[in-house]
């Protein structure tokens, strides 16, 4: 059996995360969620006070680059690895609201996204990987053996988000989610430095009216197909 590179890529809220998770543990392939990246360096520099959602000090996070660390550890119990932000694990608060207004601001930054997309690279050098995000399949796997591109409605996917906020005990709006979602969707798709695009060879999935199962079966199809795997 070959080790290929699975690089999935789609809009926010789309479950990309979700379903490259499940098919790493089936495929006993690594999980990287390059979102959780970006969220992190959010998070940092939200702590040093460099980003708001009124100010952003972009050269003052060029330079704090080199002080940034990142790196997935696995968790047993969960499955997957957790993103650690110099050496403590921030997986549970860069999920939230206020990462999630920022985080597209930050992503924008071409020295962020160059820092970033080495990393993911050098992760991902043996193959064997399943990667989720913007610009995976365009940018930092443009050889990918499989592409996947998912999209859903802007409505369905602020349920989705809503619903994660509610279970984590945010307090939020179903509109305030709704017009975070639809403002990354611009933001991404806009930015001079890798926008949301997908790859020409990019198989893409709607999944809007697809169940979990639904929508992981019809991937985890694709990559037997490839990887020949019984």
């Amino acid at each position: 059996m070959k080790n290929i590179t699975i690089a999935i890529d789609g809009f926010s809220s789309t479950g990309k995360s979700t379903i490259a998770k499940e098919l790493a543990t089936k495929l006993k392939y690594v999980y990287v969620d390059s979102g959780a990246m970006y969220r992190a360096v959010t998070l940092y520099a939200m702590k040093h006070n460099l980003i708001s959602e009124e100010s952003f000090l972009k050269e003052g996070l060029i330079d704090a680059l080199d002080k940034i660390s990142l790196a997935f550890k696995f968790n047993p119990d969960l499955g997957f690895g957790e993103i650690y932000l110099n050496e403590v694990n921030v997986e549970t608060e860069i999920r939230n609201m206020k990462v999630s207004r920022l985080v597209s601001k930050v992503a924008e930054v071409p020295e962020v996204r160059k820092k970033l997309v080495e990393q993911q690279q050098q992760m991902g050098k043996n193959k064997g990987v399943v990667m989720d995000g913007r610009d995976i399949g365009t940018v930092v796997f443009p050889e990918a053996e499989l592409k996947i591109f998912m999209t859903a409605s802007a409505e369905k996917r602020a349920k989705r988000r809503f619903k994660e906020f509610l279970e984590r005990g945010e307090q939020v709006t179903f509109d305030e989610t709704l017009k975070n979602v639809e403002y990354r969707d611009h933001i991404d798709t806009t930015r001079e430095d890798s926008p949301l695009v997908k790859a020409k060879d990019a198989i893409e999935i709607d999944n809007s009216a697809l169940t979990r199962t639904e929508q992981f079966e019809k991937v985890y199809k694709l990559a037997k197909e490839i990887i020949g795997q019984d």
